[in-house]
Formats: structure tokens, sequence, C-alpha cells
């Protein structure tokens, strides 16, 4: 059932614009563009699952910081170019108290107001405007005419379980903790994260599953990879089209590194060629719609087959991981799982003759530190609602803190070996390899998350042939 024509007239858009692409509005428009339109039928939304989790996290910042105002904004939109913007991503620490996540609006903030037993929380954001309205048709970043259906209040409300208001109720105070600009709040907000709740842990083995999906699609799409000039971005572009179907997009840029790339540790060009006998190192992740993301990386022989020097390096990075498996559980340091990486690279590059020391002086926190020219890089990092998740939490809490259950992080270790490096001997130049896993701790140990995706050279080998067979 349509309106009538009694609804009144919208008014008219400024024209004044940034731009001299736009044109003004006709009378005739201003005077139809609010008649015709069918009656709203919203319904009112069932809880989501993530609402009685981001109210018990709610619950323990409020005990972290009790008595004052927390404001914890979710972002705005930011400019990619002229009036064009890039896709909105809520603030992790507002998607992690609200649940809003993929689906949540720019400018909102949510408010948690100090009271006599803890905090009362608002969530503040743009009622949509009807459609009587100019931002109905004349703002292109807000307005329905332009992007669709936005929520409204009460359905927000209702689906996340928290007190909305629009955003125009909202006022600042001159004592706000405010997100990003309180180092107290944002390292609140930060160490909340080191330990998955249930529905987090849930999410992020989706994210593994759906990203192991996508390197399957990779290895399907060898042939067209191999036979494009740019087969690096035809990779980029597989794991996409998983990435968008099946989750929300990629929680990182893609790293699709074939041969000398796979030395450049954040290759996110991708216009390379990707030819027989090189190793690709892809290292991609899909977020899902509640922002939790993979972070996986394997590298693969593009011919289907390592050459001996290849599998040497491939084994040796492999043997590193492996002893990080098995050191890691609850009660040790997480800087322990990176030390035990690293004691096998040290050990295997002054095997190679590669250092100018032995492997002991080369692990001396002091005077050493000659391996890590071929892996400069950490061997670990929190993972969740964020790449590198929990990124603000203090170093007695990251780094240097202990390992304790409900923790996901990566175990990503590598060796690379630029293609003009003259320390190492030529059959080394160009070979980059890492080898990342997805990990859970668990009660007594860690469980690998991405175990489905081969690790073995043997098992990687066995893959490219069962999945992309050639002639």
């Amino acid at each position: 059932m349509s309106t009538t024509g009694d609804a009144p007239a919208a008014t008219a858009a400024p024209h004044s614009s940034s731009t001299n692409r736009k044109q003004p509005f006709p009378q005739g428009f201003l005077d139809t563009i609010s008649t015709g339109w069918a009656a709203r039928a919203d319904a009112t939304p069932a809880r989501r699952e993530q609402a009685p989790y981001a109210a018990a996290r709610r619950a323990k910042l409020s005990a972290l910081l009790p008595g004052k105002r927390l404001v914890i904004p979710a972002g705005t939109l930011k400019q990619r170019s002229n009036d064009t913007d890039y896709p909105f991503r809520a603030h992790a620490a507002f998607a992690h108290l609200t649940g809003w996540a993929a689906d949540s609006e720019p400018g909102a903030v949510l408010v948690l107001e100090p009271t006599a037993h803890g905090h009362d929380a608002t969530l503040y954001f743009a009622e949509r405007a009807d459609r009587t309205t100019a931002e109905f048709y004349g703002d292109a970043s807000i307005g329905e005419f332009w992007i669709g259906p936005r929520p409204a209040l009460a359905a927000v409300g209702a689906d996340l379980d928290l007190a909305t208001a629009h955003i125009d109720e909202f006022a600042a105070g001159d004592d706000d903790l405010v997100l990003d600009e309180s180092a107290e709040l944002t390292q609140a907000v930060s160490e909340l994260r080191l330990v998955k709740d249930e529905y987090e842990l849930a999410q992020l083995r989706l994210a593994v599953a759906v990203t192991a999906e996508g390197f399957d699609d990779i290895v399907r799409e060898l042939p067209a990879v191999i036979a494009h000039p740019r087969g690096e971005r035809i990779v980029e572009g597989v794991f996409h089209r998983r990435a968008r179907s099946d989750g929300n997009g990629e929680g990182y840029d893609t790293i699709a590194a074939s041969g000398a790339h796979a030395c450049y540790l954040h290759w996110t060009r991708n216009d390379g060629a990707v030819a027989p006998g090189d190793l690709i190192l892809i290292d991609a992740g899909v977020e899902v719609d509640s922002l939790y993301t993979a972070d996986i990386t394997r590298t693969i022989p593009v011919s289907g087959r390592f050459t001996d020097v290849q599998r040497k390096v491939y084994e040796t990075v492999r043997e590193a991981a492996d002893a990080a498996f098995a050191v890691a559980r609850p009660g040790i340091t997480f800087r322990t799982v990176h030390e035990t990486a690293m004691a096998v690279i040290a050990r295997r590059t002054a095997e190679w003759g590669l250092l100018p020391v032995t492997a002991e002086e080369a692990l001396d926190p002091a005077t050493g530190g000659q391996h890590r020219r071929y892996m400069v890089h950490g061997t670990s990092h929190h993972l969740g609602i964020d790449v590198h998740d929990c990124a603000q939490a203090r170093r007695e809490m990251y780094y240097d803190g202990i390992l304790a259950p409900g923790m996901v992080f990566t175990i990503e270790p590598g060796l690379y070996f630029q293609i003009d490096d003259l320390t190492v001997p030529a059959e080394y130049r160009g070979i980059g390899v890492r080898i990342e896993d997805d990990v859970l701790v668990t009660a007594d140990g860690v469980q690998n998350l991405s175990a489905a995706l081969p690790r073995t050279a043997d098992e990687v080998e066995d893959w490219v042939t069962r999945l992309a067979p050639r002639a």
C-alpha cells in the first residue's frame, strides 16, 4: 500500500558543493519526491547471538574503570578520493563491546555512563531520515535513496539488547575517557581481548575454515595463475572472491608473492608473474561478518615440486614452527614461542655457513642477532577481531605476558634470502618461505586451528598435484 500525496513536500537540499558535477533539483522533483512510497514494515529483530557476550565484555570494562565516563566511537567514513570513501569498518573495540560488526553505522558512539553499581550503556547513532527530508535523496553518504535502507534506533536496540539514542543527544564531557585519546581506556579495551570467549572462538574457527577454502581455490586456479602475466593479481582476485562470497572481505591486504617477491615481508603490490620453478608465498585471511579474521600463510611450489634447496629451506621453517608448537602451553611467556623458533633458525643458518658467528653467539640478546637478517619479524601475534589483535596492550601483558587458555595467536616463522643478498650462496637467493598457522591455547598446549591445510613439504606437493594436476 503506497502513501498518498498528503506527505509534506521535501525541502530543497543545498546546492553548494565542492564538486561542480552535481545538478540542482527541479521544483517538480522536490514537490513529488516525498510521495508514492509504501509504508515501512519494520520488524523487531530477535537479539543477536553475540549480544550477551558483548554485555559481559562491557561489564568487565566497567569493573576495570569504575566511576569514569567511557566513550567508544565506531569511527567515521574515510575518504578514498574526491567524493568516494573506503568501505566502512567499525573500530575493533566498538564492535567488540557492542556486537555491532559489519552492519554497524559510521559515526555511532557507545557511551558507558558511570552509576553507583557500574555503568549504563547507551548506543548513539543517527536515526535514519524519513522520506520528507532532503537527506533521503540529497546526501549520498547516508541518504537511503543512495545507499539503501538504514537501521532504526529501536530495531538496533532490540538486536543488540542495548539502549539507543539519536546522536544529536550525545554530548562529550570534559572528563570523558575517549577511545584512542585516553591511553588508559585504549589499553584496557585492548587487553580485554587477550582471552577470547566462546563466541569469539567460534567466529575464529569459521574465519579459518573459509580461509582454508580460499587457499584451495588458489591451488585449483594455478594453471590460470601461471598463464597470466600478472599472476599474483589472479591469486589475489581468486581469494577475494571467496572472502566476499563467504565472509565480509579480507582481514588485511593479501600477500601473493612469487619468486623473489616472497622475500619482501609485506609485498602487497601483487603485480608479478607466477612462474614454474618458483615458490609463491601467500599470506591471506578472510574476515567474517563479525569482523573476526584468520591469518594464514602457505608457501607453494608453483610447478608442484620443491627443488632440493627450496625443500631444505621449507622444512627448516617447518622445523622452527613445530618447535614453537611443542613449547606453547599455559604458563610460559609469549616471547618464549618466538625465542624457541629463532633458536632453530639460528642453528640451521649457522650450520649452512651463513652466519659470521656461532648459533650460540647469534642468540646472545645483547650482541647477537646475526640470524635475524633472514627472519626480521616476530614469530607470533595475537589474532581476533583485528589481524594484529590486542596491539595496545602493555608489554608485560603481551610480549612478556603469560599464555592462558583461550588466547589465539599465530605461529609464523620464515626464512627470506633476498635476490641481491651476497651473504648467501647464489642457490639460496630469491627464496622466501613462511608457514603461518592460527593456534588456540588449551589447558595443556595449543590446538592448530588451521591444521586442515597442508604443512609438510610432501603434503604441499600432494595438495598441488591433487587440486591442480598438470597435463
